[in-house]
């Protein structure tokens, strides 16, 4: 566990995107004993930090103005580029000298464009993509996989150190950490994707699901995603923590990594189309753990009701 010491006078930090990966790396920043200012499009979430204790920032640019570190945590590269050069765009906002924390999944050859266009400006960027999850995030022991400059590192370290148990320091230039996080969602995606269709499998031999959980989270079979993922389905609750949706984008960015490479990934290919067709299914917005309910639906397999565990 990372252990945070209270330590005022560290700097300055702003959070842009405070969804469940953002407010954490927030908090966590907060704690290690930075003034950290949170920004995100819906103000509501900008409320909730507010009422934890930190500052909230009415509009993109004032959230900014006065960090030595900005970390961003939206979606993907569209928005990433939109926080720095769209038309409320912080990149001439941003302190000579600050460093941006780039934590969006994206393809390497975007990062190493965006760090190219930020460096210009006199600033540093970093190319640090994050792994753990929301509860990790908020007890700040996310991994980070990170690439830059040595300036850019010693930039956001207090940062760094704040919101991550491990901090993997990957190459001198961006586009490393985005290579090795892709590597690590081609993984997730399809550890996922073989997790929903075990336990779909089992419910459609009538076997106990419950009892399935114990034995292979024992047994050699089990993967991290299905010791957290399954717990989804066994409660029968889709309550998005990691969306359909971000897997789609994910393999599809391996897809196109691969093709230009003319490297095959027939695994990451046969995930992605069942990622695509929950998202046809109505299903983008949930868990991915809904994997499972689009094999039931294709299967005739029964799987556990939220309504029916409350019973």
């Amino acid at each position: 566990m990372s252990v945070h010491v209270e330590n005022r006078g560290r700097g300055t930090a702003a959070v842009i995107g405070l969804g469940a990966m953002g407010l954490g790396m927030a908090q966590s920043i907060k704690r290690a004993g930075l003034d950290v200012t949170g920004y995100d499009v819906a103000q509501a979430a900008v409320e909730r930090f507010v009422t934890e204790g930190g500052r909230g920032a009415g509009a993109l640019r004032e959230a900014v103005r006065d960090a030595d570190i900005v970390v961003c945590v939206v979606v993907n590269a569209a928005q990433t580029e939109a926080v720095l050069f769209g038309p409320d765009g912080i990149a001439g906002d941003m302190k000579p000298g600050a460093v941006f924390v780039s934590s969006a999944t994206m393809d390497p050859a975007v990062a190493r464009r965006l760090s190219e266009k930020v460096e210009a400006l006199g600033l540093h960027y970093l190319d640090a993509p994050i792994s753990g999850g929301a509860a990790r995030a908020a007890r700040g022991e996310l991994t980070i996989m990170a690439s830059g400059s040595a300036e850019a590192f010693a930039a956001a370290r207090p940062a760094l150190d704040a919101m991550a148990a491990k901090v993997y320091e990957l190459g001198d230039a961006a586009g490393t950490g985005a290579a090795f996080k892709m590597i690590n969602q081609l993984l997730a995606g399809v550890h996922i994707a073989a997790a929903c269709e075990a336990i779909s499998f089992a419910a459609k031999q009538g076997l106990d699901l419950g009892k399935v959980y114990e034995v292979i989270t024992a047994s050699a079979g089990n993967s991290w995603m299905f010791e957290n993922r399954v717990p989804h389905v066994l409660a029968g609750d889709y309550t998005p923590l990691s969306a359909i949706e971000i897997f789609v984008k994910d393999l599809g960015i391996v897809q196109d990594m691969a093709r230009s490479e003319r490297y095959p990934v027939p695994l990451a290919a046969a995930a992605l189309q069942m990622y695509l067709a929950a998202a046809g299914a109505g299903m983008g917005r949930d868990d991915d753990s809904s994997l499972a309910r689009l094999y039931a639906q294709l299967s005739g397999a029964t799987l556990p009701d939220a309504n029916s565990q409350k019973e």
